[in-house]
């Protein structure tokens, strides 16, 4: 049975919210699906993710009116519509006030004082998520601003709607906020801030990946250009798509995401599928907590992913690219969303791209927090309107992706690397890095160091060289652990940070580099809090598909507060940790995909690497 709402009516404000996504939207009628109409609904579904994000702006949550209008237009039925808007954390099903602040509960934050934060918000401002004027405040998980957290994100919904951030932020910050809202807050700290090499000339030299960031006016494509843009994107048309797929074969470019394939085999088996279209989708999801690159190089250099989209799209055959764009990154979404522009009125996009016949645009999908999204066949049911959940495979996104049609996916940082490579050549950059790790790598370096920010520096540094380069861990304190990897990664302790990091160096010391997230711990932390927060985080984004994680994830949060916080006996003790054990294990074998996979890794290497819950 359909999940209906038979007394709601959608306000004049919620309509007008709908009209502006949708505008002259196709309404599909029973009887028209009955006659072959159906795939005419199914057409208009991949508006749906939108439409959500335009009714939650306009009035501050989705309403069983608004939720009965958007199904109406768009042919989806309600109990579907709800499943999806109910999966997403920044969608709220229950009204609220419009003013909302947000205040980040997550593992970088928290080493940065975030609990205590929260407890004097209370204290100042009442208990979250209280209905009132001017508005209402709640934690949130990570919201990418690591390098300077505890961190805030303040959203006013309204025509138009306004967000901004705060960050470091104190209590008397959301005070403030949830009095004038996001209009009368100060300007964001600048995008350079995020990178301290560029506070040096040596530093500055170093960098490849980063070196526009804080140099060209991320609104400009003329400085942009002035800087070296668009030039890789000619020399990729000069060589063709065999050429610039060669190239980057030869590079041994990797994805920097985490799972490391090799990006040129990806990219041939693209090409070479007969089946039409071709699609490029873009993970900006990055929802790893302690992980921000990609919003650093969004923020400021656009033109930069712009550019290497295109030439994937060249390579590869694509005719539509995607950006799914983490959703709390609202000034990365207004810097990619005007460079895109520009690239389309100048004729870096569109149907003739730099008059050369090569048709290829970029549509940017905005998530609405859901770690989960990060997973490669996650993003494609998002994009398409349905609940963000992970497909199993085979069949593989290069030959079923997107749509059903094969499919391209590499995060932002990859896509950048392809730059470099079709301006100097595959075996230059093959040159950089170590055999089994090329080119250089973007790490997020957090937590208890004296300069917090992104680093890029190239493959076979070792983790004590890049912890001095952040300024080491400050205030005579002196350095407990180091998380790699993020909240799916794993600790390493004090005594092991002389290891390389390349892909080889991490898997020699049983660890991973993940998406580059470097979390440093000082003698501080309160180590089972944290890894309270590591099973809550992981309970909440499991999307509930396959019973190892859905059930896993809850019991491992289970067993570590009774270990952590009740008072047990020897015995009892030891039974919980053998059930975390017996757990972990199976999530990590049975699991749909990487999410419950890893949702072990972290705790299991804080009890036999740092001797935690003993």
């Amino acid at each position: 049975m359909d999940l209906r709402f038979p007394k709601e009516e959608p306000t004049l404000a919620e309509v007008q919210a709908l009209d502006a996504v949708l505008g002259e939207s196709l309404v599909v009628e029973g009887w028209q699906r009955e006659r072959g109409g159906a795939h005419l609904a199914a057409d208009q579904r991949p508006h749906l993710l939108a439409a959500l994000h335009a009714l939650q702006n306009r009035v501050g949550w989705v309403s069983p009116g608004g939720l009965g209008e958007l199904c109406r237009r768009l042919d989806v039925p309600p109990a579907e519509a709800y499943g999806v808007a109910s999966f997403y954390a920044m969608f709220s099903m229950e009204e609220r006030p419009a003013r909302v602040v947000h205040v980040c509960a997550d593992l970088a934050c928290q080493v940065l004082g975030a609990g205590a934060l929260l407890d004097a918000v209370q204290a100042e401002c009442g208990n979250p998520s209280q209905t009132g004027v001017p508005g209402a405040w709640q934690p949130s998980p990570c919201l990418g601003l690591c390098e300077r957290g505890p961190a805030i994100l303040v959203t006013e919904a309204g025509d138009p709607a306004h967000e901004a951030v705060i960050a470091p932020a104190i209590a008397t910050d959301v005070a403030v906020a949830l009095r004038v809202g996001p209009k009368g807050l100060g300007a964001e700290a600048p995008v350079v801030a995020a990178v301290p090499q560029a506070a040096t000339p040596q530093g500055a030299a170093e960098l490849v990946l980063l070196k526009r960031v804080g140099v060209v006016d991320p609104s400009s494509l003329d400085d942009y250009r002035a800087h070296g843009g668009y030039e890789a994107l000619r020399a990729a048309f000069a060589m063709g798509p065999t050429g610039v797929i060669r190239e980057v074969t030869d590079s041994n470019l990797v994805g920097r995401g985490g799972a490391a394939f090799p990006a040129g085999r990806k990219w041939a088996a693209v090409a070479a599928q007969p089946v039409r279209t071709h699609y490029l989708v873009c993970n900006a999801d990055e929802s790893e907590p302690g992980t921000f690159k990609d919003r650093v190089i969004i923020e400021g250099d656009p033109f930069s992913l712009i550019e290497a989209m295109t030439i994937c799209a060249f390579a590869t055959g694509c005719e539509q690219g995607f950006v799914y764009l983490r959703g709390e990154y609202p000034r990365a979404l207004e810097h990619l969303q005007h460079a895109i522009d520009a690239a389309h009125d100048r004729g870096f996009l569109g149907a003739n791209v730099m008059g050369l016949g090569f048709a290829f645009d970029i549509t940017i999908v905005r998530g609405a927090g859901a770690y989960i999204c990060g997973e490669e066949t996650a993003i494609f049911n998002s994009i398409e309107g349905y609940r963000g959940e992970p497909r199993s495979k085979p069949p593989f996104p290069v030959e079923v992706g997107l749509f059903g049609k094969p499919t391209v996916v590499n995060n932002v940082e990859t896509l950048v690397n392809v730059l470099p490579i079709v301006l100097n050549g595959g075996p230059a950059y093959a040159a950089i890095g170590t055999a089994g790790s090329s080119g250089t790598k973007v790490f997020c370096v957090s937590g208890a160091v004296a300069n917090a920010g992104v680093y890029e520096l190239p493959f076979g540094a070792t983790l004590r060289e890049l912890i001095d380069l952040a300024g080491g861990v400050p205030n005579g304190r002196s350095l407990k652990a180091v998380l790699l990897g993020g909240a799916a990664g794993s600790f390493v302790r004090a005594d092991e940070i002389d290891f390389p990091l390349t892909l080889e160096g991490a898997r020699a010391h049983n660890t991973t580099l993940g998406s580059g997230v470097v979390m440093v711990l000082d003698d501080t932390v309160d180590l089972p809090t944290f890894l309270r927060r590591i099973a809550a985080f992981f309970r909440d984004e499991s999307c509930g598909q396959c019973v190892p994680c859905r059930v896993g994830t809850v019991r491992q949060e289970e067993a570590l507060i009774r270990i952590t916080l009740g008072p047990r006996s020897a015995a009892q003790h030891e039974a919980d940790l053998t059930i975390l054990r017996d757990v972990g294990r199976a999530m990590r074998d049975a699991s749909i995909c990487g999410l419950g996979q890893t949702a072990w890794s972290a705790i299991e290497s804080a009890i036999d690497r740092l001797g935690a819950l003993q």
